[in-house]
């Protein structure tokens, strides 16, 4: 109640969808809480538009989620494949990249053209610039901040450590539109990602 129930309440009574991931501190059985649509699952999809989104559980990457993810990502059938979990592929924090869950799930990820990763777990704002075509993004700072915490890194293409920020995400046709503000409302970074004709690996646009 405190942590969710009461926070999002106005976006709750306006009926809006949260579609949640489990993240280190989450007690697995959260998955049967009838507002995160997780279906008692560790690990599910749904589509929007022509946008299927994939959630799965960092925490514990099993053969059998691993074998549900790739038929998941072989059978979409959408142009947008967009997945998101707790602990990031690519993080210049304190936790550092997630190596051990990169070698298994980026491979996926590249064979099966998903455009965008997102992830949490670090408490700052971090866009990568392209690895092996996908942008990767960690969000992590809407509730908890870890200020000064972003090392400079080769593979960083925007970083925010300095304030609390949150992200908005709009998809419109062939174009992914992304926004990260702070708490005061600053525009930290923005920019696009655009999906080829041919199905391709999206091409990254920032605008700042």
């Amino acid at each position: 109640v405190t942590k969710f129930a009461a926070p999002y309440k106005t976006l709750l009574d306006a009926k809006v969808d949260f579609y949640a991931s489990l993240g280190n501190h989450d007690d697995p059985n959260q998955r049967f809480y009838t507002p995160f649509n997780m279906g008692g699952k560790r690990y599910h999809s749904f589509k929007k538009g022509n946008a299927r989104f994939f959630a799965l559980d960092s925490n514990y990457m099993d053969p059998p989620q691993l074998a549900w993810f790739e038929q998941q990502l072989k059978d979409s059938g959408s142009d947008w494949k967009i997945v998101y979990f707790h602990h990031p592929l690519y993080s210049s924090g304190m936790h550092g990249s997630q190596t051990d869950l990169r070698v298994v799930l980026e491979p996926l990820l590249v064979k099966y053209g998903v455009a965008a990763v997102f992830s949490g777990h670090e408490h700052f704002y971090q866009r990568t610039k392209p690895q092996k075509g996908i942008t990767y993004f960690v969000s992590g700072a809407a509730g908890q901040l870890r200020s000064g915490d972003l090392r400079a890194s080769p593979m960083t293409d925007v970083g925010f450590d300095t304030d609390r920020s949150f992200m908005l995400v709009e998809i419109a046709g062939a174009t992914l539109s992304f926004q990260a503000i702070s708490r005061v409302g600053k525009t930290v970074d923005k920019g696009t990602l655009t999906m080829p004709a041919d199905g391709g690996q999206a091409h990254q646009e920032p605008r700042r």
